[in-house]
């Protein structure tokens, strides 16, 4: 809890410190109220004296009004500060899942980090909120009111030594039970969001299959889950409620029936009497707005915790203590072997290779090769697991990463656009682009052609995730995006799969006369993507299996013969 609330700076921790400070003025004139109705009952009702009925009465009617100003303060000041410690610790923790590599991102899970960002963040707020309201009020109202009614009478006052300590250990008892059921309904809630999130990105696959009904039970089946973790959670902590009711008014039945007794025998005034069941009554409000607050502080425990693993989670990719500029864009893959994390089996093994500065290679490979794993490695969105990757005769390990990537333009398979304007999206790859920039970027993407038809053009909207644009338009802004960069090393990740032959081969032309200077990475299915590439890389099960031209391939390679008679027919083989 205390490494989050560290969020809490600047005007929020000022808000935060006002907060309890005006609630101390509250508290003072509700602990005043009581002690003034004694003195209207036990003097002037008991004397028959109206004036000083009506000067004690406008001295509480004032203290009540003080009592209003002072609570309205202290919840406005307790808003501000949560909601401030609210916006801080999501921006930290965005920035945070921001630094992370994709390896501690597949940790985590998408769905789980969402969670957190919302729901965990608000549970925390909440508690704020709540806390900064109570955590003075609660104590000061007990202790002030144990005080003022043993002021009135010692005697009666010993019933709070038995009711106090049996609501204090039913407190713990229940606190230590709850905390780990409200850890698992945030975990029900991240099952939750992983199989909407399922859902909805997944609807034309579950509509083209009629599989509404089983993703209804799917969702049903987590949902009741949540349902039923939640009502045991809550059930724990609601039984302390009956209990601090219970015992509340056994105190207040033993109150009135010893204090009968002793009004009987004169030892103490009517007034007191009611004085000392109003204090009581603030005394055990404010016992049960501990436990109130104890509630949710388990709860929000177990959200700072879930929040704490994001935050204390560091990327197993860092900047270099030491960087290396580079010099040249030759690219070097020396042994390299690579695995997701440490109890998978190896997706790339013993990978050797060297590309030249300025050749275009292409790589070519059944599905689940180890192609897009390979070309991961150049960017560092991945480390490799064994061997060196190398960029100019450079560990990119000893590279930053800023400039790395900065040089470094990939196009992925799947065509990740944002909502806005097609100008938003293509302004991603370079914030400071002008327009000759984006529309030479846009024509070598083949791509102008359908914005210009759009009535404003570059300022025709984007939905989220392209989704009023095709496969082929997506893929094509995605490619001028990128090419906006001007990379000195530009990886296509079976980028244009959605496009028809007639437009790939122009959009290679123009690659070829844009990039000529640039190391060109291309993945491809197909064989027309690659075969006019200075040389081409033939994946098999994670390992290269040949390397050569498309002609030395139709020679030495089964594998790339079987892809290239399979696609272009047996006449591919006349130019061997």
């Amino acid at each position: 809890m205390i490494k989050v609330l560290k969020y809490l700076k600047g005007s929020a921790a000022i808000c935060a410190i006002i907060a309890p400070l005006i609630m101390i003025i509250e508290v003072a004139m509700d602990l005043l109220q009581p002690t003034l109705m004694a003195k209207i009952i036990d003097v002037g009702v008991a004397n028959g004296d109206l004036s000083y009925v009506f000067r004690i009465g406008t001295q509480m009617i004032i203290a009540a009004f003080v009592g209003l100003i002072a609570g309205v303060g202290c919840s406005i000041f307790a808003s501000i500060a949560s909601m401030k410690l609210g916006e801080s610790l999501r921006q930290g923790l965005f920035d945070k899942i921001q630094t992370l590599s994709f390896l501690e991102i597949d940790m985590l899970k998408t769905s789980s980090l969402i969670t957190r960002l919302t729901n965990d963040v608000t549970q925390i707020q909440n508690m704020v909120n709540m806390g900064l309201k109570m955590i003075v009020r609660a104590p000061f109202m007990c202790i002030g009111g144990l005080i003022m009614a043993v002021a009135l009478s010692p005697k009666l006052s010993m019933v709070f030594v038995y009711a106090i300590p049996i609501i204090v250990v039913s407190v713990i008892f229940i606190l230590k039970k709850s905390l780990p059921l409200f850890k698992s309904v945030q975990e029900k809630i991240d099952k939750i969001n992983i199989v909407m999130r399922e859902s909805i990105l997944g609807v034309r696959v579950i509509k083209s299959f009629a599989m509404e009904e089983n993703q209804g039970e799917r969702f049903d089946e987590v949902n009741n889950d949540l349902r039923d973790e939640s009502i045991r959670s809550q059930n724990m902590n609601l039984i302390l409620w009956p209990i601090a009711t219970l015992i509340m008014n056994l105190t207040v039945v033993a109150v009135l029936w010893f204090g009968g007794n002793m009004v009987n025998s004169g030892h103490i005034e009517v007034g007191k009497i009611m004085a000392f069941v109003n204090y009581l009554i603030q005394i055990m409000g404010s016992v049960i707005m501990t436990i109130n607050i104890m509630m949710n502080f388990s709860r929000a425990q177990a959200s700072c915790s879930r929040i704490n693993e994001v935050l204390d989670t560091d990327s197993s990719i860092q900047d270099s203590k030491d960087p290396i500029k580079i010099n040249n864009f030759d690219i070097e893959f020396r042994d390299v072997s690579f695995r997701y994390n440490k109890h998978s089996d190896n997706v790339l093994s013993n990978i050797s290779f060297k590309i030249n500065q300025g050749e275009t290679v292409g790589i070519i490979g059944s599905t689940g090769s180890g192609k897009s794993s390979l070309v991961n490695l150049i960017p560092r969105l991945y480390d490799a697991s064994k061997g060196e990757v190398l960029i100019g005769g450079v560990n990119v390990a000893e590279i930053e990463i800023k400039e790395l990537r900065e040089n470094i333009g990939v196009v992925l398979q799947d065509s990740i656009l944002f909502s806005g304007t097609i100008e938003d999206n293509l302004r991603f790859g370079n914030d400071h682009a002008d327009i000759d920039l984006m529309e030479s970027s846009v024509r070598d993407a083949q791509a102008y052609e359908f914005i210009s038809s759009k009535e404003n053009t570059y300022k025709s909207e984007v939905e989220q995730r392209g989704r009023n644009l095709s496969g082929g338009q997506k893929q094509r802004l995605s490619i001028a995006r990128t090419l906006i960069r001007n990379p000195k090393i530009l990886i296509m990740d079976d980028a244009s799969s959605a496009l028809d032959m007639a437009t790939e081969a122009k959009l290679q032309e123009s690659l070829k006369n844009r990039m000529k200077d640039s190391t060109v990475i291309i993945i491809a299915q197909r064989i027309s993507g690659v075969m006019d590439a200075d040389k081409i890389i033939v994946m098999d099960d994670g390992e290269i299996s040949e390397i050569g031209t498309h002609k030395e391939l139709l020679i030495n390679s089964e594998i790339y013969r079987s892809i290239a008679v399979s696609q272009l027919g047996e006449e591919v083989l006349s130019i061997v």
